[in-house]
């Protein structure tokens, strides 16, 4: 994570408690499986990872720096970064969600949202896409209140890096 007041300076965290959602726990509130069915959005995979990105870095408080973003375009170059994005009905890209694939894990980085429920869409398409790679891991890193509603849930570091070992070597 960056430090914008600082520089920019680039640290890495390693929390005590991890943020997961664990893949065949997801919950989808009676609302958002009504706007996944209304056909209000459309979620499209890496057809624009740098919009994306750059959408998540675009707030007053942000821990994505420029040289974040140019790591991880070349992650995506390399095949390891994804991004999920929600369109509208006019195409129009209002939110969705970018990370890092490696093995059978997936290391959700950030989120964003320009209309209701868009980044929920586009994490439900991520858990569906999970699911359907068989994919074993989808870390947060930490959890959000948003996170929490959708079982999101906190893991302890010992029980982490278990799952992501068997994850990595799969």
């Amino acid at each position: 994570m960056a430090h914008p007041g600082e520089d920019n300076a680039l640290y890495w965290y390693e929390p005590e408690l991890r943020g997961i959602v664990p893949l065949h726990q997801l919950k989808v509130s009676k609302s958002l499986k009504q706007t996944l069915n209304s056909g209000k959005f459309k979620v499209t995979i890496n057809q624009d990872f740098e919009g994306t990105i750059r959408a998540c870095a675009d707030r007053d408080d942000t821990w994505i720096s420029e040289e974040i973003i140019q790591c991880f375009l070349q992650l995506h170059e390399l095949g390891y970064g994804y991004s999920f994005e929600t369109r509208n009905n006019q195409n129009e890209l209002v939110g969705g969600l970018y990370g890092v694939a490696m093995g059978k894990a997936f290391f959700g980085e950030s989120m964003f949202h320009k209309e209701r429920d868009a980044s929920k869409v586009a994490l439900v398409e991520l858990v569906y896409w999970l699911r359907r790679n068989n994919f074993m891991l989808l870390d947060t890193q930490y959890i959000t209140p948003h996170l929490q509603t959708m079982g999101a849930v906190e893991i302890t570091q010992k029980e982490y890096l278990l799952l992501l070992e068997k994850a990595l070597q799969a």
